[in-house]
């Protein structure tokens, strides 16, 4: 579980010393019907890695403050944070297409078959960001965004049905946390978790900004939180870079004129437009 990450919770401590601090951990198979301590812990400790990520200078887009959340190897939800005093401070709409960034990255990204399986084939990691291309017309993945969609009951009620306290949300007590709320989401912002061991233990989401930032932002809450191991279980990626497998990559044509973001088509396939203010994802920590 993320109880080895509770010193990283103290918000004052640098990105740097944070990343230094975070030793991955193991995320439990589910975040359902776990203890109140055990989800308050989950929150203040992706809360604090999103505060630093938010702060880091690098992210581009427009500087806004960004919602999170991490999902379990079964997709339920473990924590939701906001980078803000309230609820308010950020879009709401991000919220819910956090979770569902979480939820598309943890059902689309591999880590080692088991033994015994039919195929030793997996160790791949997508990121939401490199969905963008592929679900296209024409595209490999064309109309998957349309599968697998959200649990309108589940991210809109209690588990009762009825109305949630919103001044609950993003707080342990989120109406989200425990459940899992599916979605398919296909701009960037959405990462694979991958323990010291390599282990694929779910997934995160952030939403709140440009999407480009986004993903940089989610990317730097990853490392923060000690779950990016993924050169140590040889997971790859279609992002061309070993380093950051699981990468955004701006392959698009810029469109005619030179407006923000590119109509053409993406050389490699997975490739996702530029954004306004567009970040530089080279400076990215390289995962471990």
């Amino acid at each position: 579980m993320w109880k080895k990450l509770v010193i990283a919770a103290i918000a004052t401590i640098s990105a740097s010393s944070m990343a230094q601090s975070a030793v991955a951990a193991t995320l439990p198979q589910t975040c359902a019907n776990l203890s109140p301590s055990q989800y308050a812990t989950y929150n203040s400790v992706l809360k604090a890695a999103l505060v630093t990520a938010v702060q880091s200078g690098i992210n581009g887009g427009l500087g806004f403050n960004m919602w999170a959340t991490g999902v379990a190897n079964d997709g339920t939800v473990c924590a939701v944070a906001y980078s803000g005093v309230g609820y308010t401070d950020q879009w709401l709409a991000s919220r819910i297409i956090s979770a569902q960034k979480a939820a598309t990255a943890n059902s689309l990204s591999l880590g080692a078959p088991g033994a015994g399986a039919a195929s030793s084939n997996g160790k791949l990691a997508l990121s939401t960001a490199n969905l963008f291309s592929a679900v296209r017309d024409g595209g490999s993945l064309m109309g998957l965004q349309f599968s697998n969609p959200v649990d309108t009951n589940g991210a809109y009620h209690n588990p009762d049905g009825s109305t949630p306290n919103a001044t609950l949300f993003g707080t342990p007590s989120d109406p989200l946390v425990g459940r899992p709320i599916g979605g398919i989401n296909v701009f960037g912002g959405g990462l694979a978790l991958y323990d010291g061991a390599g282990k694929k233990v779910g997934a995160l989401g952030v939403s709140g900004d440009t999407s480009c930032t986004d993903h940089m932002i989610a990317w730097q809450v990853r490392h923060n939180l000690g779950f990016d191991y993924l050169k140590t279980g040889g997971i790859g990626g279609v992002s061309g870079d070993v380093n950051r497998p699981d990468n955004i990559v701006f392959d698009i044509p810029a469109n005619i004129g030179g407006t923000v973001g590119g109509n053409g088509v993406s050389a490699g396939g997975w490739g996702h437009p530029t954004c306004l203010n567009p970040p530089n994802p080279s400076k990215l920590p390289p995962v471990r």
